[in-house]
Order: C-alpha cells, then sequence, then structure tokens
C-alpha cells in the first residue's frame, strides 16, 4: 500500500475520531444523569487522545494529519442537536445517537483494517477498533438500560 494511500485512511480515521470526540462531548453536555455526563466526557477523551496517536502516525510518514471532524460528522452533530432539542434531552436519545456514532466509528475502522497497512499502523488500528467495540457494547446496554426503564415509567 502506497504510503499516501496510508495518510488517507489514517485521515479518514481522525476524522471519525474527532467526530465521536465533539459528538460525545455534546452528549456530556446535555446528559442528565451525571454517571452518563462523566461517561460521555471520558468517551470524548479517549476520542481526542485516538485522534492524537493517528495523527502522530500520518506526521512520522510525512503527511498531513487531520484535525477537523468530517463533513457527515457535522451533520451528525448538528441532528444530535435537533434531536436532543425535540427530545427534551432526553438520556435515552443521547444514548441512541450515540449508539448510531459508534456504529459510523465501527464501520471506519473495519474499512481500515480491510486495507493492506503496514504493522505498526495496523496495531494502532485494531487497538482503536478493539476500544470502540467496548465502547459501544457499554453504550448499547446503557441504552437498553434506558429503554427498559422509560418503558416501565
Amino acid at each position: 500500500m502506497e504510503d499516501q494511500d496510508v495518510i488517507n485512511t489514517l485521515n479518514k480515521l481522525i476524522e471519525t475520531c474527532k467526530d465521536g470526540e465533539y459528538g460525545f462531548r455534546s452528549c456530556s453536555d446535555a446528559a442528565r444523569r451525571g454517571d452518563l455526563r462523566q461517561l460521555f466526557a471520558s468517551r470524548a477523551e479517549d476520542c481526542r487522545h485516538a485522534a492524537v496517536e493517528l495523527q502522530t502516525l500520518v506526521r512520522r510518514m510525512g503527511g498531513k494529519a487531520e484535525d477537523n471532524g468530517s463533513a457527515a460528522g457535522v451533520v451528525h452533530r448538528g441532528w444530535v442537536a435537533v434531536k436532543a432539542t425535540l427530545a427534551g434531552y432526553t438520556d435515552l436519545s443521547l444514548l441512541e445517537e450515540c449508539e448510531r456514532g459508534e456504529d459510523v466509528a465501527l464501520r471506519h475502522y473495519r474499512e481500515a483494517l480491510a486495507e493492506a497497512l503496514p504493522p505498526n499502523v495496523l496495531l494502532v488500528a485494531r487497538q482503536q477498533f478493539e476500544g470502540a467495540q467496548r465502547n459501544h457494547a457499554q453504550i448499547r446496554m446503557l441504552r437498553d438500560e434506558a429503554r427498559l426503564s422509560a418503558a416501565s415509567s
């Protein structure tokens, strides 16, 4: 795989991480439950660290690292804000949007892992993918709990 192709793949993952950072931070600001505010803030920080790690790889390869999220992420963040406003900023709606965002992140990591990445890049991408899988599972579990709670209210 050409270096520029690897850099392009890494930059797409950086955008994905930045989208996650912004999305989780927005949800942290809107969440009602303190534990969810803290969880979302922690996930935003995890995404920020992942982006920094990927940016370092891009720079080592001589490329220019992305420092913003994607256009699709801007739309998603806008949708999170609109939907949260319309839904009264319910924790359930925030969890549903976070899960949707994590679905996108997992898809982007799967696409990257399907490419012929250099071993050092593959290792980082695989570790970050595993972290995203754990995040997704936790968000889904919390979403399911919130749905049960809402249904029994």
